[in-house]
């Protein structure tokens, strides 16, 4: 329990009731003076030369003002280098859903109508969409000249490490760009001395991020040129502001983004459409507004790759660990974003492995490029250690959770990318908890229950902060991050616990791209990075506060106390001054009440999660259907608890989403083939088992109140948990996410 007065007490959303009445301002319900609508019209190949546009037909609807092609934007010419910056198509497409001409008109109904009478010529070029299929020999190469290179392909927001360039040449894949390679030890050596080796191949669908607000942007030029305002969705609002400048050849201080709420994002939302959106603002010399259906946001955004892990596994019959071998393919679609590194790290990284060896490859097929989704790549790593791991214990004769204990990391121990853990890790905690819950005490052979372990990094980095108390005793709190998930309902009780307010006394003032600066809002990096400069700027405000009061009352600084949103001489509680009354007198004097923080962590606290999920499996159908959910996670110190269970229980949900439901299927011409809520399934809530949530407090010795991320681990064991439990009922191995009910009907009545 919590020593302090507000830090680690659980308190409700801020903005909670907005939420739930309705009256939080989405992007869609922004309107700007002069305001027009724009409508993308996107390919319906995956590759192709465009031949001919006929928009005759378009441009006589009533309301339509403009119908822009590649060449009437000023990023005509320019190199498409990643899904970000790609505006409008020019000679071909490579990518279904890929953005070839776009409708501007007086209304979104004008503009829908124009791009429904948009004729597109295209002579289909060879495409290729599958990943098995990219790596064959001789399969059509995406990039034959060499994939176009930028600074950064957008991993590094959500704590990304940069792959290896060393490129071994011999077993590089076919379609593979950028690849890594990590390891230690003599993993041959290791697989002679081991007593049993598994070997598998495991196989994992796309998955769409499955938020609730589509994608939307406004942009609104400025006069004679001089730049562009954006109000957009995103998790980061100076990533956008570099995309859209780098893109359109402005300066970045000439654009200025300013985050409206997020309906969702889980990775998703880093500037998909706004440097399109603000080159056609520009052309127009109007705002405009681009609000996708939902169809057009499923086709041409960021998904979660499919990927394929191949992994080999040795132990001795003493229950040590000898070697791991793995190979990871990730399907990028057309463009980059790097996985092999989250992925390294946490297929390699809960164990201790005396020797190692990881390859990884990012392959290039004709589909839109993939993204991030919630703790990117580690529910895929997991899935497939925990598989090994299950698989080995059960052949060794061994109790899986024992074999669990007996080679878990920890502080200084390699993860899979070979660099040591910090020290303080929680692996060993979470896991120590499941001998104790009564679900593990109490179960019995045969019953369908299953556990897994898994990790994940977290990023972190630099953050600003300011904060003012105002003449009515209000503390004002400013900072550069987006709050996606509540974590300015855990910054107030950093404030509040700071100056010794009540936290109903602190009120966050949001700031755009010309104010000040943050993490984005992925990776579990925010509330970890940006409450040292939130403690710091208040604990400013509160010197200013007490050097008033201490001339004020005329006593020694070293004598006030402050408590309650007063100031006073210890001992002399009834002689005491408001921070109201605080403020003005400063406003006679030194002119008011206001500091700076800053922070910048050397890193961040990894957080380590476990599950324990039973099911019930239907035989006859192959359905599975979890009746008891348990996450135990390493949260370091809960700055707010209700908000970590929230999330918690968040992307526990999403993980059954994953494990069980959701795919995104393609056909051979790379047509998506479920491109909307009606037919990409998702988990009903009545599908949903009552989530238990076992919150570890394991203090990160390097963090301000010992916090730890806590966004992402939720996510990412129970796919594996799921798949270790029907093996225990069943003795089917599943090597397939999500766990499909004909693939498992199959593997459960194959000798019927």
């Amino acid at each position: 329990m919590s020593n302090y007065s507000y830090i680690g007490k659980g308190r409700p959303l801020i903005d909670g009731m907005q939420r739930v009445t309705g009256n939080t301002r989405f992007v869609a319900d922004t309107q700007l003076a002069n305001m027009l609508h724009i409508k993308p019209v996107l390919s319906s190949y995956a590759h192709a030369k465009i031949v001919s546009i006929d928009d005759s037909e378009a441009i006589q609807v009533k309301g339509v003002v403009a119908i822009l092609k590649a060449e009437d934007l000023v990023t005509k010419g320019k190199t498409i280098v990643s899904r970000n910056s790609c505006t409008l198509a020019e000679d071909k497409v490579i990518f279904v859903g890929q953005p070839v001409v776009v409708v501007v008109a007086e209304t979104e109904a004008a503009a829908a109508d124009g791009a429904a009478l948009i004729d597109i010529e295209y002579e289909e070029l060879d495409a290729i969409i599958h990943l098995e299929d990219a790596i064959k020999d001789g399969a059509v190469q995406v990039w034959p000249d060499g994939l176009p290179e930028e600074d950064d392909d957008m991993s590094s927001i959500h704590g990304g490490v940069e792959e290896e360039t060393t490129s071994d040449v011999a077993n590089k894949p076919n379609n593979a760009s950028k690849e890594g390679h990590y390891g230690w030890g003599d993993i041959q050596t290791g697989f002679a001395e081991a007593d049993i080796v598994i070997d598998r191949r495991y196989k994992f669908a796309a998955v769409h991020q499955g938020y609730i607000e589509a994608h939307a942007v406004i942009a609104e030029p400025l006069p004679l040129g001089q730049g562009l305002n954006m109000f957009t969705s995103t998790q980061g609002q100076y990533a956008v502001r570099s995309i859209v400048a780098k893109t359109l050849g402005l300066a970045e201080r000439n654009v200025k983004v300013e985050p409206l709420a997020v309906g969702g994002g889980f990775g998703a939302k880093y500037g998909i459409y706004d440097a399109m959106v603000g080159a056609v603002a520009l052309c127009m010399e109007q705002p405009v507004k681009l609000s996708l259906s939902r169809t057009e946001d499923f086709v041409s955004s960021t998904p979660a790759p499919e990927i394929i892990i191949e992994l080999k596994t040795g132990a001795k019959k003493d229950g040590s660990l000898t070697a791991m071998e793995a190979r990871i393919l990730t399907n990028n679609g057309v463009f980059n974003f790097t996985h092999g590194s989250f992925m390294s790290i946490c297929l390699g990284g809960s164990y201790n492995w005396p020797s190692s060896k990881i390859d990884t490859y990012e392959i290039h097929t004709h589909r839109g490029q993939i993204g991030a989704y919630r703790a990117p790549g580690s529910p895929q790593a997991c899935f497939a250690m925990e598989s090994n791991i299950e698989d080995m214990a059960k052949a060794l004769g061994l109790d899986p959770l024992e074999f669990r204990l007996q080679n878990v990391t920890e502080g200084g121990v390699n993860h899979g990318m070979g660099n040591p853990w910090p020290m303080g890790i929680g692996a060993r905690d979470v896991l120590e908890r499941i001998k104790t819950h009564p679900l593990w005490v109490n179960k019995k052979e045969g019953d369908a229950i299953g556990i897994a372990l898994g990790a994940w990094p977290a990023g972190a980095g630099a953050a600003e902060a300011i904060c003012g108390v105002d003449s009515t005793g209000t503390a004002r709190l400013s900072i550069g991050t987006v709050d996606i998930s509540g974590s300015n309902s855990s910054f107030i009780l950093v404030a509040a616990e700071t100056l010794g307010v009540s936290p109903d006394d602190i009120v966050v003032v949001p700031t755009d791209t010309n104010g000040l600066f943050g993490p984005a809002s992925g990776g579990s990096q925010v509330t970890v990075s940006t409450i040292g400069a939130v403690q710091e700027a208040a604990l400013g405000a509160k010197k200013q506060l007490i050097a008033i009061a201490a001339n004020a009352l005329e006593a020694s600084e070293d004598d006030i106390e402050i408590a309650d949103g007063k100031a006073h001489v210890k001992g002399v509680p009834a002689n005491s001054l408001s921070f109201a009354e605080l403020v003005q007198k400063s406003r006679k004097q030194a002119g008011g009440v206001v500091a700076e923080g800053r922070s910048n962590p050397e890193t961040n606290a990894p957080p380590f999660v476990a599950n324990i999920v039973k099911v019930d499996i239907d035989k006859e159908t192959g359905t599975v259907v979890p009746t008891d959910y348990v996450i135990i996670q390493d949260v370091g110190m809960a700055v707010n608890p209700l908000l970590v269970e929230g999330q918690m229980h968040g992307g526990g949900a999403q993980a059954l989403g994953m494990a069980l439901h959701e795919h995104l299927d393609f056909d051979d011409n790379g047509q998506m083939m479920n491109n909307s809520f009606l037919n990409y399934s998702m988990p009903r809530i009545d599908q949903i088992p009552n989530i238990e949530t076992i919150m570890i407090e394991n203090p990160a010795p390097q963090n301000l109140y010992g916090s730890r991320g806590v966004g992402e681990p939720p996510i990412i064991a129970a796919g594996a948990a799921i798949a270790n439990a029907i093996n225990n009922a069943h003795g089917v191995r599943v090597e397939a996410m999500p766990i499909r009910t004909e693939v498992l009907w199959q593997a459960l009545n194959k000798d019927s």
